[in-house]
């Protein structure tokens, strides 16, 4: 094996002039894309990441603004029916006073009728004592026949009454 050191040094020089061309025109804007890729990955990865939390924090904002959303029905359901159940005795309330007062009325009505039957009577019986003493008068009867007649007239009132 014989090594012919003029090429070598060719291939040498020609190797560190194809390396040199390289580095300058296709490893540095080679290296500089896959930074730039690099940096891009890393800062969508970055960006990912704080999406996820984001969401995570979104995601927990808005259970915590469920369980509030239930809270508040549950609370507005409740006051419903307390409302509803106090609307519901002042009702009841207001018709037992209704009754009272339709019941106090009635027996006012009542003893007004009763009041004018007894009148009404009393009239009748007014008159019909006149009536009695104006025929005693006029046929001047003994003391049986006149005690005779006042229970005739009494039963007759007895039964208009």
């Amino acid at each position: 094996m014989h090594i012919e050191w003029s090429t070598f040094f060719i291939q040498i020089v020609s190797f560190l002039i194809l390396y040199a061309l390289l580095q300058k025109f296709a490893f540095g804007p080679l290296f500089g894309i896959m930074e730039k890729r690099r940096q891009l990955v890393k800062d969508q990865i970055n960006n990912a990441e704080a999406s996820r939390k984001q969401a995570e924090q979104l995601l927990e904002e808005q259970k915590q603004a469920l369980q509030q959303a239930r809270k508040e029905a549950y609370d507005i359901i409740e006051q419903a029916k307390q409302t509803s159940s106090k609307q519901a005795e002042e009702i009841i309330q207001a018709a037992r006073a209704e009754a009272g007062r339709q019941k106090e009325e009635a027996l006012k009505d009542i003893e007004s009728e009763k009041n004018k039957a007894v009148a009404a009577l009393r009239s009748q019986v007014g008159a019909m004592s006149v009536l009695i003493a104006s025929k005693i008068i006029e046929k001047q009867i003994d003391e049986k026949s006149q005690e005779e007649l006042v229970q005739h007239y009494l039963k007759e009132v007895g039964g208009n009454v």
